[in-house]
């Protein structure tokens, strides 16, 4: 299979150059490529003809969940055949196991699994063993512990039509693979049985598929639809008869490795159990002793424990110290797996997601150290952690990082490690395809920033536009935004206004950002504007307060990064309130007009007219439903008294709360949710 590039628009401006380039330096298999992007050039579509002519699968890291998304649809827009897969960590809560001496406190390990995530992430590693026309868009979360890909890739169920086979088998391997057997409700992971036919939802699909048994022969197999149990319209014809199952769970220990596995684990038990007696360390050796046996069994019994990463070194067949599995390793083996070279790493906004890969391992270790050394895990925890940034490199043969403001650690190792003549390993895209020129920049003093700030922003509002604020804390932009809604002047009545920042939830910031678009928000007021990767073609005017308070939020990079947000609009325009030039400062403003020079010659060598961009609300990436005011159920659940229940309606009772505290999550509706948590907790108590 091959990347079949789906777009209306043809390469133009800088992007024949940079495609040429980028391709061209992975063709002679250059470790190192910088893309260095304004706002508005074309980037993810530059990138995505450079996928399509290289052919490779492709890794795309992001530094946050909301831009891995917004890449993601792009993408997917992009390669509607291919398959593009989206990775990011599948905790909606995660609290790490740990232990706080000085107050001999255990916080077990808790999570929140959002099963949506969860299956994208299957999916996105079932692809990849499948087939070679993968896009995998992910967080950091790609650096830490999956499993081996060969062993996820060696558990499977092969069933074939016409194949004999016993039912008791197939529901026995099943088990094996984490399938849970649910006669009642069809979700994925589990599997059903009925007469003759067995139901199976694989964890990584959205579909169910019916197996049809004769006797002990398999008749037909379907796929079917969840809601009305029909053959789904494309493989009605074929009835896909060949079917393979992978494993509900990305941590699989089969009867084999279990066995020779438990004998490492046992012999390094005793190991630690001598070495807590030897040092009069009795609490922590009873500890570890009843933790490590606990685990075993379960394991033993289930073939999966709360924790079984732990062990993932013995089950893998690593050695001390040696790198956990990673996507990365799926990356790879999907190559191999189809004889293709290698594959290409594209880490966006590198500026920023560099220094988080860098920042992973250290914390991990000391938080896991801390565990070993009191007593709650073995020494071969610290082997389930994220990988050293040493040998993230080592995994990623081929990266190019993409960023309007790369640093000199990607630019000097794209420009060291060239060797192809003529190119220096930084392919740019300054020229907008619109002809956008970068926006005018004004500095403007402190003294009475907040009043002319109005001003600017109401004649903004009187043309339609919209404007950005940010501020240098939270409380600020919080304070900010209340009095910019309580001093709306110049004839702009109802000033709608909102504040964004971390605290935020993420999806809401999603709602904010498309209220903007949408108009239902004229101004936004954040801290870091830049970390949101904004695309916000109606925004006129970004004003960044307190602009000469040198540091993170006001170097030149985040600077840069900030006042390219209004490089989208034809009236784009931004104001530094400061009262000196910073060297940040300067830098940035350089910097944006060298660009805007170029801009302007390609404008007028080419005889172009700047347009604003006009760009559609993209679609979400997962829909919330419009909730009915749920303060009725609310209130009836607090009117529940366990003390009047028989045991078996307080059986009942327990199982139709659960269910429906799940459906409420399902729906976004968290307050309903919390209010089915504490019912079922006076229940349980």
């Amino acid at each position: 299979m091959s990347f079949s590039l789906k777009s209306p628009y043809q390469p133009s401006g800088d992007q024949p150059q940079a495609i040429n380039k980028l391709t061209a330096g992975v063709t002679a298999g250059l470790p190192h490529q910088v893309l260095l992007g304004v706002t508005g050039s074309g980037k993810t579509y530059t990138l995505a003809n450079v996928i399509k002519n290289t052919n490779l699968p492709t890794l795309v890291i992001c530094h946050n969940k909301t831009l891995a998304a917004q890449n993601y649809q792009e993408f997917r827009d992009f390669f509607p055949e291919a398959a593009v897969s989206y990775f990011v960590s599948y905790y909606d809560y995660y609290q790490p196991e740990a232990y706080i001496p000085t107050t001999d406190t255990y916080i077990e390990k808790e999570t929140d699994i959002n099963a949506e995530i969860d299956k994208l992430r299957l999916s996105a590693t079932t692809n990849l063993l499948t087939r070679p026309d993968v896009i995998v868009v992910a967080s950091v979360s790609c650096i830490y512990n999956l499993g081996s890909p060969v062993e996820y890739g060696k558990n499977i169920l092969e069933l074939t039509v016409g194949q004999v086979i016993d039912r008791r088998d197939v529901i026995t391997r099943l088990v094996e693979l984490q399938y849970q057997r649910n006669q009642i409700d069809a979700s994925r992971g589990h599997f059903r049985v009925t007469g003759d036919t067995l139901d199976i939802f694989p964890a990584y699909h959205d579909n169910l598929v019916r197996l049809s048994f004769e006797a002990n022969i398999i008749k037909d197999i379907t796929w079917l639809d969840t809601i009305n149990y029909e053959p789904i319209p494309e493989d009605t014809s074929s009835h896909r008869p060949v079917l393979v199952i992978y494993p509900a769970k990305h941590y699989i220990a089969d009867p084999v490795s279990r066995s020779a596995a438990f004998s490492t684990i046992h012999a390094d038990l005793d190991e630690q159990l001598k070495r807590f007696r030897d040092r009069g360390k009795l609490i922590e050796a009873q500890r570890i002793e009843q933790k490590v046996n606990y685990d075993l069994e379960s394991i033993q019994e289930f073939g999966f424990v709360n924790g079984i990463e732990n062990y993932s070194r013995y089950f893998d067949g690593r050695q001390p110290g040696d790198p956990p599995f990673t996507l990365l390793d799926y990356m790879q083996h999907c190559a191999e797996k189809f004889g293709l070279p290698g594959f290409l790493t594209i880490i966006d906004e590198s500026h920023i997601t560099i220094p988080q890969v860098r920042g992973m391992f250290n914390g991990d270790q000391a938080r896991k150290q801390t565990l070993i050394e009191y007593g709650f895990r073995l020494p071969s925890a610290l082997d389930n952690r994220p990988l050293t940034f040493m040998e993230f490199s080592r995994r990623t043969p081929q990266i190019i990082y993409t960023s309007a403001t790369p640093s000199e650690h990607e630019l000097s190792l794209s420009k060291t490690s060239s060797t192809v003549p003529g190119y220096d390993g930084v392919a740019e895209l300054l020229i907008r395809p619109t002809g956008l020129i970068d926006p005018e920049i004004e500095v403007r003093p402190t003294t009475g920033q907040v009043k002319d700030l109005l001003k600017e922003i109401s004649l903004r509002i009187a043309k339609g536009e919209r404007v950005l604020v940010t501020t240098m804390t939270k409380r600020m932009a919080e304070d900010l935004a209340e009095y910019l809604k309580s001093k709306a002047q110049n004839g702009v009545a109802d000033l709608k206004v909102h504040y964004l920042h971390s605290d935020v939830d993420t999806l809401d910031r999603s709602d904010v950002l498309d209220d903007l678009r949408l108009g239902n928000v004229d101004v936004v007021v954040g801290i870091n504007l830049l970390r949101e990767g904004l695309d916000l073609p109606e925004v006129s005017l970004v004003a960044i307060l307190d602009a000469d308070k040198e540091g993170f939020l006001r170097s030149h990079t985040s600077l840069i990064q900030t006042m390219g947000r209004a490089a989208r609009h034809l009236n784009g325009r931004v104001i530094l309130y400061a009262d000196r030039i910073t060297r940040s400062m300067k830098l940035a403003m350089d910097e944006v007009e060298r660009r805007r020079k170029y801009q302007i010659e390609y404008n007028q060598r080419h005889d172009i007219t700047p347009v604003s961009i006009a760009k559609p609300v993209r679609g979400k990436l997962l829909i919330r439903a419009t909730l009915p005011d749920s303060t009725p159920q609310i209130e009836k659940l607090k009117d529940i008294n366990p003390e009047a229940l028989t045991p078996k309606d307080k059986k009942d009772l327990i199982k139709s709360l659960k269910s429906q505290m799940n459906q409420a999550a399902k729906d976004w509706d968290f307050e309903l949710a919390a209010a089915f948590r504490d019912s079922l907790q006076k229940l349980t108590n």
